[in-house]
C-alpha cells in the first residue's frame, strides 16, 4: 500500500444516502478507508442493506472494509423495521442472566452478518451511577460495575462466536457524567480509587480475558483528572498508551468516538485531533459524516507522518492491528446474500427470544418492588 492508502486504513467514515454514490465511490477509491460506519438514515430494508454493503466492499477490493453499526438495543439501534431490535441494555441487565445476553447478542449478530455489517459498536460497558446522566442511562447493563462486566463479556461472545467484531464502550467510563460529550466536553472528577473500583472495572473485567474479550474499544471524549488532567481521553497517552496498552495489556484495536463531536471540534481541529488520538495510541479514526471533515483529517496525518510528526512505527503498530482484526472476522470474505437474509432477519426464534427478556425482566422488576 502507499502511505496515503495505510492512512486511509486507519479511518472508519460516515455518509449520508442509501447508495453508494459517485462521490462516496470517489472517496473510497482516493483514501481507501479501513472501514465505514452506517447509521438509520443509510438504512431502509433488509434487501437494500444487503446491495449496500456488497457495493461497499466491492469498492474496497484491497482489503475488506469494516462496516460498523451502534446496535446496543433499545433507543440506540440503527437497524429498521423487520430486525429484531431488543430491549435496551438495562432490560437486559435487570433479568441477571448471561445467558439471556448472550443469546441477544448472538441473534443481533446472526442478523447483522446476514446483511453484511461484521461490526458493532457494543457493549456499552459504563456503570450507571449518576442519574443525572443525560446520555447512558439504560444503555448500561445497570449500577453495578460487577454485572455490567459479567453481561458485557457475554455479549461480547454472542457477537464474536458469530463474527462480528465486538467494541466495548465508552472507555474509561461515561457513566458518571452529567454532560453529553455529543454537546460539550464532560468531566469525571472521581479519584482514581472510585475509578478502579466502578467506572475502569468492567473495561479491566473483559479485557483480561484476552482473545474471549473484545476485539476492539472504544475511547471517551471525557476529562478524567485523576488519570490525566490535560487531555480527554480519546487523546491521551496517559489513559490509552500508558494505561490500556502497557499496564492492561490490550492488544486490540483502540476506536475513537466520532471526532466531529462537539467535545473533540469545540477545542480541538479535526485535523489535530486525528493526529493526537493516533500519537495518544488510538488506531481506527471515527468521523461519522462530514466529507470534508474527513478528507482534513486523512490530510492531516498524511502531512503528520511526512513531517516526521508522527513516527512510521506508531503508524505501522495499528495498521498490524487493523489487519489482525480483519484476517479474524473479515477473512475470506464473502458478500451477503438476500436469501440467506430473509431467512435470519427478524425469524420467530429472535422474536420469541425478543418476548423471552421481555416477559423476564418484567417479572423480575414486578418481584423486586
Amino acid at each position: 500500500m502507499t502511505l496515503r492508502e495505510q492512512i486511509g486504513q486507519l479511518f472508519m467514515l460516515g455518509f449520508t444516502g442509501t447508495t453508494v454514490t459517485h462521490e462516496l465511490a470517489d472517496l473510497l477509491a482516493t483514501y481507501k478507508p479501513g472501514g465505514v460506519i452506517l447509521f438509520a438514515r443509510n438504512l431502509t430494508d433488509a434487501d437494500q442493506i444487503v446491495a449496500l454493503t456488497n457495493d461497499l466492499q466491492r469498492h474496497s477490493a484491497g482489503s475488506p472494509l469494516l462496516i460498523a453499526v451502534d446496535q446496543e438495543g433499545g433507543r440506540v439501534s440503527r437497524l429498521p423495521a423487520g430486525f429484531t431490535i431488543f430491549p435496551p441494555c438495562g432490560t437486559v441487565g435487570s433479568c441477571r442472566s448471561t445467558e439471556l445476553a448472550y443469546a441477544a447478542a448472538s441473534a443481533t449478530a446472526q442478523e447483522l452478518r446476514a446483511v453484511g455489517i461484521n461490526m458493532n459498536m457494543a457493549p456499552v460497558l459504563d456503570v450507571n451511577t449518576n442519574p443525572r446522566n443525560p446520555i447512558i442511562g439504560d444503555r448500561a447493563f445497570g449500577a453495578d460495575p460487577g454485572l455490567v462486566g459479567e453481561l458485557g463479556l457475554a455479549t461480547i461472545a454472542g457477537l464474536q462466536q458469530n463474527r462480528v467484531v465486538a467494541c466495548g464502550k465508552h472507555f474509561p467510563g461515561h457513566g458518571d457524567t452529567v454532560a453529553d460529550s455529543h454537546k460539550e466536553l464532560p468531566l469525571v472528577a472521581a479519584s482514581r480509587e472510585r475509578l478502579d473500583e466502578v467506572e475502569l472495572r468492567p473495561f479491566r473485567s473483559v479485557i483480561e480475558q484476552g482473545d474471549r474479550g473484545p476485539a476492539a474499544i472504544m475511547t471517551a471524549h471525557v476529562l478524567y483528572p485523576a488519570l490525566d488532567e490535560q487531555s480527554p481521553a480519546t487523546l491521551s497517552s496517559l489513559i490509552l498508551t500508558d494505561l490500556l496498552r502497557r499496564q492492561w495489556r490490550f492488544d486490540g484495536l483502540i476506536v475513537t468516538d466520532d471526532l466531529e463531536m462537539h467535545a473533540i471540534i469545540d477545542h480541538y481541529g479535526v485535523g489535530d485531533a486525528a493526529v493526537g488520538a493516533l500519537q495518544a495510541g488510538a488506531d481506527l479514526l471515527l468521523i461519522c459524516k462530514d466529507r470534508e471533515r474527513a478528507v482534513t483529517a486523512m490530510e492531516a496525518v498524511h502531512k503528520s507522518v511526512t513531517d516526521g510528526t508522527l513516527s512510521a512505527e506508531r503508524l505501522e503498530a495499528s495498521l498490524r492491528r487493523i489487519e489482525r482484526v480483519k484476517a479474524r472476522f473479515l477473512q475470506p470474505y464473502r458478500p451477503a446474500d438476500p436469501t440467506v437474509a430473509h431467512a435470519i432477519v427478524g425469524s420467530g426464534t429472535h422474536r420469541a427470544l425478543l418476548d423471552q427478556i421481555q416477559q423476564t425482566s418484567e417479572r423480575l422488576t414486578k418481584a423486586s418492588a
